[in-house]
């Protein structure tokens, strides 16, 4: 019997557990830590990790969403991988600067555009 990939009681982790933990560019430098995580509704799958960077003590910090997608988990590194560095990130689309916008397909949409991942 073959074992399908991410079966089994593994494939599953609480969210409290995914928040705080670290991302790594692909290089192994510390970009920030996911924050929470943005579920639709309706389907019940994550659409993208809020990323908190910079700032110190986590005042003054900036943060931003990456598509679920784009994260890799990396168990060596007890943390997230993705494939691109800090720069970039303040162009990223800022859930506080679009505040007013719903947060519905059309914004995570936009995120996933922005990293140049498929949702």
């Amino acid at each position: 019997m073959t074992v399908p990939p991410f079966s089994g009681p593994f494939s599953l982790i609480a969210s409290d557990r995914v928040e705080g933990t670290i991302v790594y560019s692909r290089q192994g430098r510390k970009l920030g830590s996911i924050q929470n995580l943005m579920v639709d509704k309706r389907t019940g799958k994550v659409e993208y990790a809020n990323l908190t960077f910079g700032g110190v003590f986590g005042l003054g910090g900036s943060t931003r969403p990456l598509p679920w997608h784009a994260l890799s988990y990396v168990r060596d590194q007890h943390g997230y991988v993705v494939d691109f560095e800090t720069v970039g990130l303040d162009m990223a689309p800022d859930d506080e600067r679009e505040r007013t916008l719903a947060f519905g397909r059309d914004h995570g949409g936009g995120v996933h555009e922005f990293y140049g991942v498929l949702p």
